[in-house]
C-alpha cells in the first residue's frame, strides 16, 4: 500500500481571468451563462472576471481546465493560470471597506482560501 503525502507543490490552484463583450443581450445572456457554469464547476468569484478553484492534484486542475475550455462563449478574452498551492500561499488580499460604509483607517488583510475541500 502507498500513501501519497500531500505536497504543497503538488497541490494546485486555477485562476480563470475573463473579458467577455456585454454590449447585447446574447452576450451579456452568454457571459452569466459562463460565470454560473464556473461557478456549477466549483469556482468562486475572487473579483469580478476573476473566478478560483482549488484543485487537490494536476490530474484533478486537467481536468477543470478541459471544462473551462469547453464552457468559454465565443467572442471575449479567457485566460486560465494554474499555481501550486505553495505559490498560492504567498498571495496577499486586501479589502477596502464597502461604499455604504463610512472609511477606516485600516484594510482588512484575507490570507485564508474561502473555499474548504476535503480529499
Amino acid at each position: 500500500m502507498t500513501f501519497n503525502r500531500l505536497n504543497a507543490y503538488h497541490i494546485m490552484w486555477l485562476f480563470v481571468f475573463f473579458d467577455l463583450p456585454v454590449t447585447t443581450k446574447k452576450e451579456r445572456h452568454d457571459a452569466a451563462l459562463f460565470r454560473k457554469n464556473l461557478e456549477k464547476d466549483g469556482f468562486s468569484m475572487m473579483q469580478f472576471s476573476v473566478y478560483i478553484r482549488h484543485c487537490g492534484s494536476y490530474e484533478s486542475m486537467d481536468v477543470h481546465v478541459k471544462r473551462v475550455k469547453s464552457l468559454i462563449p465565443k467572442y471575449g478574452a479567457v485566460s486560465i493560470l494554474s499555481v501550486t498551492d505553495k505559490q498560492y500561499s504567498n498571495i496577499y488580499n486586501f479589502r477596502g471597506v464597502p461604499k455604504n460604509q463610512k472609511l477606516k483607517k485600516e484594510i482588512k488583510h484575507i490570507s485564508e482560501p474561502i473555499q474548504l475541500e476535503l480529499f
